[in-house]
């Protein structure tokens, strides 16, 4: 028997979700400790009633999946418009030389998925799936184009399929940059090394080419309130890039460059953002930004876990789990002999490596909580903390976005 949920169902059994994985993350250590977002932590608990009711009952349920869609493009417009490219300035070419190494980290964690898929008798979109979809793209990017693959690629429970491995990518990933970083840190001296830099300081922590500029690790502004006026200017920002993503799509549709439309918000969001700052000189509002693409990645990400279909997980476990531990391992490797040395084998390399562990497996939330665990033990770490927030938030989504679609079209 299938039951059918309209759209204010839908929404309603949404914020329940919330509700339920507040206050799961509220209650369990664990889900704090390795950030587990409360969407994912509510709406896995109710994939598994809504798989034991399939399992007993041969219940089914179909919830509207136009309002899913919405939040989606809403979530990733969200991210195009915090794309400034003034931003890249203030990283320097720190910040440049580390999106180029996540860029190539990209390549190999889909080559590597690919490669293990087709080994394993796999579909090579199953590898894709399990590489930098869902481990540099979170749940986010892993149920918008499990959408895709499921509609237009015929890959049956892609959806349900990315939703776990990203949920798998966001513990190993809280999991393995600290101690990496730790390892780093230990074998190489860099602790000493550090405290040396700050001796020449005259006991104050060690000065570099970033102390100046605003970062996320020490914000220096006074926020702007969010008000009714703000709320409207911002909904009309993200009207624009919902537009604008309809039209290229409609535009492109059939050609060369044909991308899902929820790339093409994302790309509008970037074109809209850098247009106001740089011809017309107008603030946009990040946070307001922020708080409507949270809100809306919240709902999506609760929607789409309510309808997981769990039980067509079942014949791809085993082999599953093999792509995801050589991805683990592969993680750990590039960490330590790539992001480390290419960032310069001091103490902020280290800590980038554990940031780079963060969102490389999981998210940006894991990445700063990685490098918390190490600065909180071995001192702050301030190129760290502008790093990679600028480059977790939002431009390696702009990048993993269209290396997925060369993916995509290599593989076809």
């Amino acid at each position: 028997m299938q039951v059918t949920f309209s759209a204010y169902y839908t929404l309603i059994l949404a914020v329940l979700v919330l509700l339920l994985g507040k206050f799961l993350v509220n209650r369990i250590r664990f889900l704090r400790n390795y950030n587990i977002p409360e969407p994912v932590a509510g709406g896995l608990v109710v994939a598994a009633l809504i798989y034991i009711l399939h399992l007993t009952m041969g219940w089914s349920f179909k919830f509207e999946s136009s309002l899913q869609s919405a939040f989606m493009l809403v979530f990733f417009s969200s991210i195009g418009l915090s794309a400034n490219f003034a931003k890249l300035k203030q990283g320097g070419t720190g910040l440049i030389v580390f999106l180029l190494v996540i860029a190539v980290f990209i390549l190999v964690q889909n080559t590597v998925g690919i490669s293990l898929a087709t080994m394993l008798g796999l579909d090579p979109m199953i590898g894709l799936i399990a590489g930098s979809i869902t481990l540099i793209g979170g749940h986010g990017t892993a149920g918008a184009w499990g959408s895709v693959m499921e509609n237009q690629y015929g890959l049956t429970g892609a959806t349900t399929l990315g939703m776990a491995c990203a949920t798998f990518g966001l513990v190993i990933g809280g999991i393995l940059g600290g101690p990496l970083a730790k390892r780093l840190v230990t074998k190489h001296k860099l602790a000493k090394a550090r405290s040396e830099a700050e001796q020449l300081t005259e006991g104050g922590p060690a000065v570099s080419e970033y102390s100046d500029v605003a970062n996320f690790e020490s914000p220096n502004k006074t926020p702007r309130l969010i008000t009714a006026d703000a709320a409207i200017e911002t909904l009309a920002l993200f009207a624009g890039c919902l537009a604008f993503a309809e039209f290229m799509t409609g535009v492109t549709k059939d050609t060369v460059i044909q991308l899902p439309t929820f790339v093409w918000a994302l790309g509008g969001g970037v074109v809209i953002r850098n247009v106001l700052d740089y011809i017309f000189g107008f603030k946009v509002f990040d946070r307001a930004i922020d708080v409507f693409g949270n809100a809306a990645l919240s709902i999506y990400l609760a929607i789409a876990l309510l309808s997981l279909k769990l039980w067509e997980l079942t014949d791809l476990a085993a082999p599953l789990m093999v792509i995801l531990a050589v991805q683990t391992l592969i993680m750990a490797l590039y960490a330590t002999f790539v992001t480390f040395r290419i960032m310069g084998k001091n103490y902020d390399a280290a800590v980038l490596a554990a940031g780079h562990c963060g969102f490389g497996m999981g998210a940006t939330p894991t990445a700063v909580a990685n490098m918390q665990a190490i600065t909180n033990q071995y001192g702050p770490s301030h190129k760290a903390f502008l790093i990679v927030p600028l480059v977790g938030a939002f431009f390696i989504d702009i990048v993993n976005a269209f290396l997925i679609q060369a993916f995509i079209k290599f593989i076809q």
